[in-house]
């Protein structure tokens, strides 16, 4: 009877370390398909969890999650931003329809007008951003478009709409002192060379004059809104 005990207790002291290293073996096989499957997907941008709202577009998605991981999240205190070459390859889509993909948030977004050849921000621009990115409603991503109209040099306006760009993002980090602004802005420097506006955006919520409306007005400006989508 002893020895009978005795054999049972060796199997099963042999058993218990046979079935930990299958289970460590299981562990290992998901954590490997977990980490393949993050590896596909790509980096994710480190922000708040979002919600999908009714805007949220395949297209949409593409362009902002782009955005915020290439052209729009500060490092070590410096801008980063995609310029007018870049815009093409970032949005993958024509001006018209980069354009229309921000069409069901007219409600919620402000452009932004300067002066003409002008970066600078004046009361009624600053009125406007400081409204709009206060009504934040939960979104985790705040979406900044600087454009520059036709007149004078490709290279002029590129600078200048970057200027435009960086004028709105430093009067947040001055205004606002949000300590997650860096992982929250997304900014696209275009210039004059891609996604110009037309006149359909004339009734959007803008700083400028309401009585005029030309699309070279509407082009020397930031299209700014919050955009809450699950990337």
């Amino acid at each position: 009877m002893k020895t009978s005990v005795h054999a049972g207790l060796a199997a099963g002291c042999l058993l218990i370390p046979a079935l930990l290293t299958g289970v460590g073996i299981s562990d290992a096989k998901a954590q490997l398909a977990e980490n393949e499957a993050s590896a596909a997907t790509g980096p994710q941008v480190a922000v708040a969890a979002a919600a999908d709202e009714g805007y949220c577009s395949a297209d949409l998605k593409k362009v902002l999650r782009r955005v915020l991981q290439s052209c729009g999240l500060l490092s070590s205190g410096e801008v980063r931003g995609c310029q007018p070459l870049e815009a093409k390859s970032v949005a993958t889509l024509a001006g018209e329809d980069f354009n229309k993909l921000f069409l069901p948030l007219k409600d919620r977004a402000g452009i932004i007008q300067f002066d003409k050849e002008s970066p600078d921000l004046d009361a009624n621009d600053l009125a406007l951003l400081d409204r709009v990115f206060a009504d934040q409603r939960g979104a985790s991503y705040f979406f900044v478009v600087s454009r520059s109209s036709p007149e004078g040099s490709e290279v002029y306006n590129r600078n200048l709409s970057q200027q435009r760009g960086e004028a709105v993002l430093h009067h947040l980090q001055e205004t606002f002192k949000d300590q997650d602004l860096n992982k929250e802005v997304g900014i696209l420097w275009l210039g004059e060379e891609y996604a110009q506006l037309d006149t359909e955006f004339c009734t959007w919520q803008r700083s400028g004059d309401p009585g005029q409306c030309q699309s070279q007005d509407l082009n020397r400006s930031a299209f700014v809104a919050w955009i809450d989508c699950r990337l």
